[in-house]
């Protein structure tokens, strides 16, 4: 038997890869596992956002918001290609939540989080303001509020690189079968491999609780499986503002700038029992976030202008709330008792903003059972790959692509720097070989599969890019030939 390994986490998403980072960064012999591609479940479904959560207020979730609010500026400055912020505009609309309210909840937004950079809220007339313009008229009074955006599948991406160049060994395509105690040791069966650790991290996500039962446990928590399902239009405004809308049930739902030419608009909140495997929109979630849309543009949408829609499950800590959307996003971690025999810790719900905070209390706690584990939490201020350089370094970065490389045009500059940040030199430099379409170039499918982890076209169009919106059919083929699919 080769030498084990101190932690094996089974999950690719973004606490898994966020616990494997940190625990490699302690100095810990790191394995992450993981069935699929990384982040292919609920890690690149999310409604890309760095946010409080400013709906969680009304549910009294104070300690969640103020957890989140403080990670928001700690995420953007370790990441600030593929995070930065963004201005939301709340309109108030009469007969909803009355303006009192609205303002109260903004205040306490404002200032139980330790906001430092970011600015905060003021109250604006839709009828001057640039957010206005595209909306219906009728509406007045709003207000403009701080939180951020993320590209949620490469921060997952991000987080095993560093595990990697930390000492870390990532394996994707490689479903674990079973894992059991044997000795001082667990013994996890994995794509035809044997893997023995010291200690077990679960972050399945979604298949949390089946993965309890891989390992023989029976889990302390009930799970509440809610799909959270979002559309793309093409661009329904052209300013950089982004929305937050209130609808008549009480919901919620965002209208944010997406990829240059497009309108990312979700999310819904629909109790999921169906398979995990295939997880989609349906047609009546379409047609609700068609209808809200609708209800505050000047442009009325329908289904037919989707361009493309995405869903994804979170595994929510069952709290017996009625709604779905009053579900708890909080986390719970349970790490198994001392008499149990070797450490196992399931990672139970979270929520993409607080993922390295929940990683440091994972491994805090870990820490305790497993001697490799030494030294305080350090990812609060270390930079993900890419990331080393200052939060308003941004634009310098994108002038100086732009002048080096001078064969790429303005999208391109602009969706390559924020995507891979200083990392991006890595494979502009190089021989750019054959052109995919929509700015994909060999080149950068090399580095994908080389340093990423991206096996098909999926993978690079879907999750390490988003340039599944910009290839034709044909360009998808010739993408999927090269790959061998």
């Amino acid at each position: 038997m080769s030498e084990p390994f101190d932690l094996a986490v089974i999950g690719g998403g973004v606490n898994g890869a966020g616990i494997a980072r940190d625990a490699a960064g302690r100095g810990a012999k790191v394995l992450l596992l993981e069935a699929g591609d990384l982040a292919q479940g609920t890690s690149s479904a999310s409604t890309k956002l760095i946010h409080g959560g400013l709906r969680y207020l009304e549910h009294y979730e104070f300690g969640l918001v103020r957890e989140s609010l403080t990670e928001r500026e700690t995420l953007w400055k370790i990441a600030p290609h593929i995070i930065h912020p963004l201005r939301f505009v709340l309109p108030w609309v009469e007969g909803l939540r009355p303006r009192w309210l609205l303002r109260l909840g903004l205040f306490l937004y404002d200032h139980i989080g330790g906001r430092k950079t970011l600015p905060a809220t003021r109250t604006v007339d839709l009828r001057q303001h640039a957010a206005g313009v595209p909306l219906k008229g009728g509406f007045s009074t709003a207000f403009e509020y701080s939180d951020g955006w993320v590209d949620d599948a490469r921060l997952v991406v991000l987080n095993a690189m560093d595990a990697v160049e930390r000492g870390g060994t990532v394996k994707t395509r490689t479903r674990v079968t079973s894992a059991r105690r044997e000795g001082e040791l667990w013994r996890i069966e994995a794509g035809n491999e044997f893997f023995f650790a010291r200690a077990l991290v679960n972050a399945a996500g979604p298949r949390v609780l089946e993965v309890e039962a891989l390992a023989g446990e029976s889990p302390d928590y009930a799970m509440r499986l809610v799909r959270g399902s979002h559309i793309v239009v093409p661009a329904l405004f052209d300013h950089p503002y982004s929305y937050f809308f209130q609808l008549p049930d009480g919901r919620i739902f965002f209208a944010i700038p997406y990829e240059r030419h497009f309108t990312l608009i979700g999310t819904t909140d629909v109790d999921h029992a169906g398979t995990l495997d295939k997880i989609e929109a349906s047609a009546e979630e379409i047609a609700y976030l068609c209808d809200g849309t609708s209800r505050y543009f000047g442009k009325a949408i329908t289904p037919a202008d989707v361009v493309w829609t995405y869903s994804g499950v979170r595994p929510l800590v069952s709290d017996n709330s009625g709604k779905p959307e009053a579900a708890t996003r909080g986390y719970r971690l349970d790490l198994s008792e001392a008499e149990a025999g070797v450490p196992l810790l399931s990672v139970y719900g979270g929520k993409i903003t607080t993922y390295r905070h929940l990683a440091e209390e994972a491994v805090d706690l870990m820490a305790a059972r497993l001697p490799a584990l030494s030294g305080p939490g350090w990812t609060r201020s270390a930079a993900l790959p890419g990331g080393d350089f200052a939060i308003d370094g941004l634009e310098p970065l994108k002038a100086e692509l732009a002048r080096d490389f001078a064969f790429l045009a303005a999208d391109d500059v602009d969706r390559i720097a924020r995507a891979y940040g200083t990392r991006a030199r890595a494979w502009l430099a190089r021989e750019q070989g054959r052109d995919f379409g929509g700015g994909l170039r060999q080149a950068e499918v090399d580095y994908l599969v080389a340093e990423e982890w991206a096996v098909s076209a999926e993978d690079v169009l879907w999750r390490r890019t988003k340039l599944g919106l910009r290839l034709s059919k044909a360009e998808v083929a010739g993408l999927k030939e090269y790959l061998g699919q």
